[in-house]
């Protein structure tokens, strides 16, 4: 089975650099103000330009206004939408109508019964995300570099696609590979150095150690 691998939360040249060469199938940017790893639409379609035939460039958003959205499609010129706040089924509908791009909801879990959660969204979104629900006091819905336990995801029906995220870094891959046997991962803060600052050797490290675990899989 192909591993959609999606880099998520790019600022820099040198990273896309990174997650391009490391083979990743998905790039990710960040407009939510209040994360470090925020960009301008601006600069995000200045740096997707280099992803075009390589990887699908994702624009990730947070309960975001028409007008933004509107700003952000327009400058970045997005492959795919990534809702990663309260958004609704009929949001999601909405939006795939209005830009005629396919949308991945993220959705937080943290225990089996999390999972009835997707039910209203099958067969209106495209892709699920699932991430880890957020530390208490954090203001970031996703990038905060903590896990769920990921063998609820046992569970799933089969038909079901979904990136794997939260708190992945080259360390466990292997074990979330193991354990979920997910179609796509999604990491973020496990490349970085700071928050924010994504490290073209981390990157690279990641990309490594996924290798390696499927390798251990397939042999």
């Amino acid at each position: 089975m192909a591993l959609d691998i999606k880099i998520c939360g790019l600022k820099t040249d040198q990273a896309m650099a990174a997650a391009l060469a490391g083979g990743a199938s998905h790039v990710g940017f960040i407009f939510f103000a209040k994360s470090p790893r925020y960009v301008e639409p601006a600069e995000a379609g200045r740096l997707r330009a280099a992803a075009r035939g390589k990887a699908l460039a994702v624009a990730v958003t947070v309960d975001a206004s028409d007008a933004f959205l509107a700003q952000i499609v327009t400058a970045m010129q997005p492959d795919m939408l990534q809702l990663h706040g309260s958004e609704t089924p009929e949001r999601v509908a909405e939006l795939k109508a209005r830009y005629g791009l396919p949308v991945m909801k993220a959705l937080p879990l943290s225990e089996a019964a999390d999972l009835d959660r997707i039910k209203p969204f099958i067969g209106v979104a495209d892709r699920f995300l699932f991430d880890a629900k957020p530390p208490k006091g954090s203001v970031l819905p996703g990038g905060n570099g903590v896990a769920f336990d990921w063998r609820i995801l046992a569970g799933l029906d089969a038909g079901v696609d979904y990136m794997l995220s939260g708190g992945l870094n080259a360390a466990n891959i292997g074990d979330a590979l193991r354990l979920a046997n997910p179609p796509g991962i999604d990491i973020s803060s496990g490349v970085e150095s700071a928050p924010g600052v994504k490290d073209p050797a981390l990157i690279e490290q990641f990309f490594r150690a996924v290798r390696a675990a499927r390798d251990d899989r397939a042999a």
